[in-house]
């Protein structure tokens, strides 16, 4: 049964009347279980963790899907029709994602769906729009099987490859770095690949991961892990997973001695990491889509729209979440048509593209092509270190 979140298809229904900003083509079959069918709308589907260990995730993309689909269709629309979307809460769950967009695909009748932002998500339903002829985008599954599921799915973030490689040019070129620990959920499709493409770039370099260790989500014990990798007297650990965990594994890390600094991927992003690691989480780093300090006239303009619609700075969730929703509208446009297969052309030729997160340009695997940022985090933020491009 589908959980979905049914208040949220409740406000999808009365922003009809001022619209909503949507995803292209209307494909699909069998009735609608959210508002009214419309020749005047385009359905998009959407479905994120809005509840759950990763809530922070669903929430802060979900809000910039929104915020965009609002400025679209205050501006008009796209091919004439104001754009709707319908959004379901997986409650970061693997079946509820699969049903969910079964849901938005053969009852709701989306032409495109968007989401989601965890990998392992992605690929339990990438093979059900897939199936059904249905673009999917995804904001920010990092993991490359994401993509390879089939020719209808995308997304506008970086890969794994590339954020890992990221990370390790960070440690050894910026932090000096000669030996590393890697510290993994192993039951992550995301944090393991992740950490195995560290490792590749980190000793192609010439550095050494001196330990591993592995723990699993939930998990709230971690002082025997980090003991061991302690021992090992690392010079940085490598921690690519979620801020639910991260922000645990920092204080029993300070708590046990260890003294050097974690780094990370854009699963840290969420203003939870924070509140839930204190000061221990103080002087780590993790690599990233945006920074809120890029002084860039469009990127501050998405900001100050954010802050002023949720009373919040916009995290990197959120901006992938604003440009996957414009990348959508952009496609339908240059498609002259919100036929799912003609909009999945359209986005595949998807060239230069100024979001929020950088230039992305689709790649031959329906990959974007763009740059990372370092952030560091402080205790009054995350503040900019760098930027690292792609080759």
């Amino acid at each position: 049964m589908m959980h979905g979140d049914r208040r949220w298809i409740g406000i999808a229904a009365l922003l009809l009347v001022g619209g909503c900003p949507s995803k292209p083509g209307e494909k699909g079959n069998g009735g609608s279980a959210g508002p009214a069918p419309s020749a005047a709308t385009i359905k998009v589907g959407e479905y994120g963790s809005l509840t759950g260990a990763t809530a922070t995730f669903g929430v802060s993309t979900r809000d910039g899907v929104e915020l965009a689909r609002k400025e679209l269709n205050a501006a008009g629309g796209v091919l004439g029709k104001q754009l709707e979307v319908i959004v379901y809460d997986d409650q970061g769950k693997q079946q509820e994602a699969a049903t969910a967009v079964t849901k938005l695909i053969t009852q709701d009748k989306v032409m495109a769906v968007l989401g989601e932002v965890a990998s392992s998500l992605s690929l339990a339903a990438g093979p059900i729009a897939q199936r059904h002829g249905v673009p999917m985008i995804s904001p920010s599954s990092t993991n490359p099987k994401v993509t390879e599921v089939g020719d209808m799915i995308f997304r506008v973030c970086f890969l794994d490859p590339f954020q890992g490689e990221v990370m390790a040019k960070f440690a050894w070129n910026t932090l000096k770095a000669k030996k590393v620990a890697i510290f993994k959920d192993q039951a992550n499709a995301y944090s393991v690949g992740l950490a195995e493409f560290f490792e590749k770039t980190f000793t192609k370099l010439g550095g050494k991961v001196v330990a591993q260790q592995a723990y699993s989500a939930g998990d709230n014990d971690f002082k025997s892990q980090l003991t061991n990798i302690r021992g090992a007297s690392p010079e940085a650990i490598f921690v690519p997973g979620y801020y639910t965990e991260v922000g645990l594994i920092a204080r029993q890390a300070k708590a046990v001695g260890l003294k050097v600094p974690l780094l990370g991927g854009d699963g840290w992003d969420s203003s939870k990491l924070t509140e839930i690691g204190g000061d221990a989480i103080d002087g780590s780093y993790f690599s990233n889509h945006y920074s809120v300090e890029n002084q860039e006239p469009h990127v501050q303009k998405f900001i100050a729209a954010y802050d002023a619609a949720y009373k919040a700075k916009p995290d990197g969730l959120a901006a992938l979440g604003y440009d996957a929703m414009m990348i959508l509208a952009d496609a339908i446009k240059r498609a002259g048509s919100d036929d799912s297969r003609k909009v999945r052309d359209a986005l595949a030729a998807t060239k230069g593209f100024r979001g929020v997160t950088g230039l992305i340009t689709i790649d031959e695997n329906r990959n974007a092509k763009k740059s990372a940022v370092v952030l560091k985090i402080q205790a009054t933020g995350f503040k900019y270190q760098e930027t690292i491009a792609a080759d």
